[in-house]
C-alpha cells in the first residue's frame, strides 16, 4: 500500500514543575498517510488493511526509533485517523496485532498490550495518542500521551496511521503503583 506522506513529531520535556528532568523525556510520533482502498461502500473483509499494516509499521517505527535516539523506547502507543469517506473500522484494521508486533520489534521487544485510539475526522484534526509502558501495563508512571494535530490530513479518501514512543515515564511521577524497575515481565501487566 502506497504511503502518500510521512509526518514526524518530537517533543522533549526538560523540566516539569521547576524541576529538571534528567535525562529529558523524549516523545516521538510518526504518521503515515495512505490512500484508503475501501472507501465507497461496506466491505466485510478488511484483511487487505491488516496485511498492509506490517509494511507501514516497519517504515514509520524505523523513523520513530531514529527520532528517539540516543534514547531507548520505554513506552509506546498507536492511533489512526480515517478520512470522512471511510469507516473508523478501517483504522482499527490497521492497528491490529500485525501492526503492534512491528512496533514491539522496533522497540526491542515489549510484552504489554499497546494502547490505541481511532476516529474519523477531516484535515486539521487533533488526536491524543495514548502511551503506556512497553513491558507492563500497570506501570502508572508511564501513563501518558502525545497530542498531534494533522494539518492537512487525512483527506476523505485517506487514513493517517500513527506510532508513538517515549523514552521514559512522566517527570516527577508520584502516584504509586508498580515501579518500572520492579517489572516481572511475565504477563504484560506486571
Amino acid at each position: 500500500m502506497e504511503i502518500r506522506r510521512v509526518s514526524s513529531f518530537v517533543e522533549e520535556v526538560r523540566s516539569e514543575a521547576a524541576r529538571a528532568a534528567v535525562p529529558p523525556l523524549r516523545k516521538v510520533a510518526v504518521v503515515a498517510v495512505i490512500g484508503n482502498p475501501l472507501v465507497g461502500g461496506y466491505q466485510e473483509d478488511l484483511s487487505q488493511l491488516v496485511e498492509a499494516s506490517a509494511g507501514i509499521g516497519r517504515e514509520i517505527a524505523g523513523l520513530a526509533m531514529q527520532l528517539l535516539a540516543p534514547f531507548q523506547a520505554e513506552s509506546y502507543g498507536k492511533a489512526a485517523v480515517v478520512g470522512l469517506a471511510g469507516e473508523q473500522e478501517h483504522g482499527v484494521a490497521l492497528l491490529t496485532t500485525v501492526f503492534g508486533n512491528v512496533l514491539r520489534e522496533a522497540a526491542g521487544g515489549g510484552k504489554a498490550w499497546i494502547s490505541s485510539m481511532t476516529k474519523r475526522a477531516a484535515p486539521g484534526t487533533t488526536i491524543d495518542v495514548p502511551l503506556a509502558h512497553k513491558d507492563a501495563l500497570y506501570v502508572r508512571s508511564h501513563y501518558d500521551g502525545m497530542t498531534l494535530t494533522l494539518h492537512d490530513a487525512p483527506l476523505p479518501d485517506e487514513i493517517a496511521v500513527i506510532c508513538a514512543y517515549a523514552s521514559s515515564g512522566r517527570p516527577n511521577a508520584r502516584v504509586g503503583g508498580l515501579a518500572a524497575g520492579a517489572i516481572e515481565g511475565r504477563d504484560g501487566l506486571t
